[in-house]
């Protein structure tokens, strides 16, 4: 997501005051656990990081910004665009899921799915989207997106029916502002704009099972520009390893979240 108007910045910021300016005995909520960084990778910083994804020992990364989007292929290791293509000027990319062999992307206002090939990034076709797309994911065949709400919306990738959906909560309380997301061992980790933390989400239930705090990883340029925030999640479930980025940084960080079991982890 990128740069909202004045009204709806001053009402989102609003509700998350509501919901985590609360004092801490008003809101037990889930725990908060630190991240750790395993390594700094690095990163393309003029990268408008939407969405990321890891297959094959590639990062698949989709960016944003109006005449600027693109879908990419990353190589970890150096940070190198193996392969790049740009969106339509029209179209703003917005989060990127990977659902049976294929690429997903979203688009922010445009309503549009657009669907490629991760061998050469090329164009496989074009779906709707009923809601603005901020974030994606795939989960046991489908494909999860959120909408800047607290709902996470479970299509059908053939034709974008929905098969069900989730309120997600913390505590009892709407965790609004959802944004890019990762399928992590069974579970949904979403970014939330504008906060230093990943919501772990249970998928059948949407309650938060947990907060993973990545605030030590922040670098600088969030200082510079608040739209450069934390967004960009991916899961290796071969080893276990979560990488982590945002708008406009300069590294990918692997970490880690001690007391939080994921599958392989090291």
């Amino acid at each position: 997501m990128a740069r909202f108007g004045l009204k709806r910045v001053f009402v989102a910021w609003a509700l998350l005051a509501a919901v985590w300016c609360a004092p801490a005995s008003a809101r037990a909520g889930a725990p908060v656990l630190a991240a750790e960084r395993v390594a700094a990778l690095p990163h393309d910083a003029a990268a408008f990081t939407q969405g990321l994804l890891f297959h094959k020992d590639v990062f698949y990364e989709s960016t944003g910004l109006y005449g600027r989007s693109s879908l990419r292929r990353v190589d970890p290791a150096t940070g190198r665009v193996l392969a790049r293509r740009a969106l339509a000027t029209q179209y703003f990319g917005e989060g990127l899921a990977l659902v049976g062999g294929r690429l997903y992307q979203l688009t922010w206002r445009e309503r549009r799915v657009l669907v490629a090939e991760p061998s050469d990034l090329r164009p496989a076709g074009e779906l709707p989207l009923p809601t603005e797309g901020w974030g994606a994911c795939s989960l046991d065949g489908a494909l999860v997106v959120s909408d800047g709400s607290d709902r996470l919306v479970f299509y059908d990738p053939k034709d974008m029916t929905a098969r069900g959906e989730v309120a997600v909560t913390d505590d009892g309380a709407p965790v609004p502002l959802l944004n890019e997301l990762e399928a992590v061992a069974g579970t949904i980790w979403a970014n939330v704009w504008g906060d230093s933390r990943i919501a772990v989400i249970d998928p059948a239930s949407g309650r938060v099972l947990a907060w993973v705090d990545c605030a030590s990883l922040r670098p600088g340029v969030t200082a510079a520009d608040l739209d450069n925030v934390l967004n960009g999640i991916a899961y290796d479930p071969a080893t276990g390893r979560i990488w982590v980025t945002g708008k406009r940084w300069p590294n990918v960080y692997e970490i880690k979240v001690p007391g939080l079991p994921v599958k392989a982890a090291r």
